[in-house]
């Protein structure tokens, strides 16, 4: 790992906040459909099909999360992210449009009174929820992967509890090294040293990885991954177990090559926005904004708010700059 320039800095927290919002909008089509009928409906997808093509809640939370710590800073308390959960994004139609069970059944604890973690502990609590926003939480911590782990259980007891938590804290941890320059495999490692090793998380990461690790390429890796991860078996693709599994056994495969890697999750299918969102985060952060590709950062657009009200033309461009900003805090007082 090495000390990174405020130039640096800027470069690899925009590449993980736009490399993020490009997985997310990619994979979007693609949500909830297999391999089979991907490829049946769209034969190999190479990239955007659609100038209508636009992130999802997975882009509205990250920027939403990132927005309350740029207002209450690093020692935000779960009890203020709780406040505004009900603030912002509750309304009194009930109308809660594009995301997921675990922020719906979120709200309606909070709305009977339940606090932080009891909020958080309800029959979609292991979803992916946590996972696909993570990536503030290891921005603002380059290369701490225990601080930016604690900010993610912070954030992540207001709606998850176990598993759905483990997810974020992994992805929260692999952000926070490949901004500080880690390779795969030391980013790899320190994911698995900050969740319990007892958990589901853990274990379908390392399964997952091993799988990766042994394909010669992402597109060959797709299959092995889907049949041994994926769950098939329950109602619905975004836990969190799964599509964190998933997008660390493609990050193995892809070996550093952003778009393929991106392609791969996108092709796979299951909680594609979420799984292409975490790679996105991952290999923006460690490659930077200026290794995207050109014409996919051109088709990120500032999110419409139709998740969460609040972040309607919120900026990606200048919430990175608040990240860089809270980050480079943060190592002049180390």
């Amino acid at each position: 790992m090495v000390a990174l320039s405020p130039d640096e800095a800027t470069d690899r927290i925009a590449g993980a906040l736009f490399g993020l919002a490009i997985g997310d909008a990619l994979g979007a089509d693609t949500e909830g459909l297999n391999p089979d009928s991907i490829q049946q409906k769209y034969g190999w997808i190479k990239g955007f099909h659609s100038a209508d093509q636009f992130g999802t809640d997975d882009t509205e939370f990250t920027l939403f999360y990132a927005g309350l710590l740029d207002q209450y800073g690093l020692d935000i308390t779960s009890e203020t992210v709780a406040k505004h959960y009900l603030k912002d994004i509750y309304h009194p139609s009930q109308t809660y449009k594009g995301a997921g069970f675990s922020e719906a059944l979120t709200l309606q604890n909070l709305l009977k009174g339940l606090m932080p973690p009891a909020s958080g502990q309800h029959i979609h609590s292991w979803s992916d929820g946590l996972a696909m926003c993570a990536a503030p939480f290891g921005c603002v911590y380059p290369g701490q992967p225990e601080k930016a782990t604690d900010l993610a259980e912070r954030f992540g007891q207001v709606s998850h509890s176990g598993e759905g938590i483990y997810g974020g804290q992994a992805v929260a941890a692999a952000v926070s090294m490949a901004i500080s320059g880690s390779s795969i495999e030391q980013m790899m490692m320190a994911v698995l040293d900050v969740i319990p090793a007892d958990s589901w998380t853990y274990n379908l990461i390392k399964q997952a990885v091993a799988i990766g690790k042994d394909a010669a390429d992402v597109r060959s890796v797709i299959e092995a991954l889907y049949d041994e991860i994926a769950c098939n078996y329950y109602h619905w693709s975004d836990l969190a177990p799964e599509a964190v599994g998933i997008a660390f056994g493609l990050l193995a495969a892809g070996k550093g090559d952003y778009k393929n890697t991106i392609l791969g999750a996108v092709n796979l299918g299951r909680d594609a926005d979420t799984i292409a969102a975490i790679i996105g985060a991952v290999l923006g952060a460690s490659r930077g904004y200026q290794s995207l590709p050109k014409s996919w950062r051109e088709q990120i657009k500032d999110p419409p708010g139709l998740c969460i009200r609040s972040v309607a033309g919120m900026s990606i461009d200048q919430t990175a700059k608040i990240l860089t900003k809270l980050a480079l805090a943060g190592e002049e007082k180390r």
